[in-house]
């Protein structure tokens, strides 16, 4: 794990460094290569810093990821506030840099693409957030997406709460036919970083068929916590502050200076979306491949 952390890492510096490379033609890839996965991801983002460094993550692989949405939702630790601001700033930060990416990749989308895209859920937690009138823009918005004409899955991940999911879902359940419900819940793909409020278990009770992910109960069960722990008699210098420092966030342009300190782990919300990067290592349709 060390050493996956530590490829992970560097390739965030890269790209970070991106002005300092040799440029190389902006090619687009061709038709006949995979199609990239669309992903909307739910945000408890200014909960704690973890979600601000996935993101700056997430923003640097928007060229191999489709991202369709970024929504501002609650958690567990965070009930009565959503903040889609924090995410703006953080696109805001990746304009900065946008020049330079597009040297290596030109998928790297436009910052107003981006800025679009961003939406917030409901200041409500959990299920109170969920029913009749609870409508958001968050929800509306993931129902749109997914009623588009696309054959592709819908990635939707949940580094916070998850309900303006069920939102959607409870919306969709009862204004659809059944037949067009299961089509719909059928393209959805689910992964969140443990329950973080209790609208997830209501969405595994409610539909069934529904691709889900996640490692219930408390963040002491969850397996994506490997990506932040520290392990004794290794080296971990690579999820330090004094590292960050050093290597992402001083001299290495805005955006590298946008990422925080670690408070209580590091990137904690980054393994929802690794299995979907295009690397050749796994795929996304089976998590249990490794």
């Amino acid at each position: 794990m060390s050493k996956t952390l530590s490829i992970l890492l560097l390739s965030l510096f890269s790209c970070l460094q991106l002005g300092q490379a040799r440029p190389v033609s902006p090619q687009k890839r061709p038709a006949s290569e995979t199609a990239k996965q669309r992903l909307i991801v739910l945000t408890d983002i200014e909960n704690e810093p973890d979600d601000t460094e996935s993101m700056v993550r997430l923003l640097l692989y928007s060229d191999v990821i489709d991202i369709q949405g970024i929504i501002a939702t609650t958690s567990i630790h965070m009930r009565t506030s959503v903040h889609p601001e924090s995410i703006q700033a953080v696109i805001r930060a990746y304009a900065k840099v946008h020049s330079n990416l597009v040297k290596h990749d030109a998928n790297y989308p436009a910052t107003d693409v981006l800025q679009a895209l961003v939406k917030q859920g409901l200041p409500e937690y959990g299920m109170k957030g969920v029913g009749p009138g609870k409508d958001s823009e968050g929800s509306e918005w993931i129902i749109r997406v997914l009623e588009e004409n696309d054959d592709r899955p819908l990635w939707v991940t949940a580094w916070g709460g998850p309900n303006t999911l069920a939102q959607a879902l409870y919306k969709t359940r009862a204004t659809k036919t059944a037949a067009e419900l299961e089509r719909l819940v059928a393209k959805l793909r689910v992964y969140t970083i443990s329950d973080q409020d209790d609208s997830g278990s209501w969405m595994r009770k409610t539909f069934p068929t529904l691709f889900y992910i996640v490692s219930p109960g408390g963040y002491g069960a969850g397996t994506w916590t490997g990506i932040n722990t520290v392990v004794p008699g290794i080296d971990n210098s690579t999820i330090s502050n004094k590292w960050l420092a050093e290597n992402i966030q001083q001299g290495h342009g805005p955006l590298g200076a946008l990422y925080p300190d670690v408070a209580y782990g590091m990137e904690g919300d980054t393994p929802s979306f690794l299995g979907l990067i295009p690397n050749g290592l796994g795929n996304p349709e089976h998590p249990e491949w490794g």
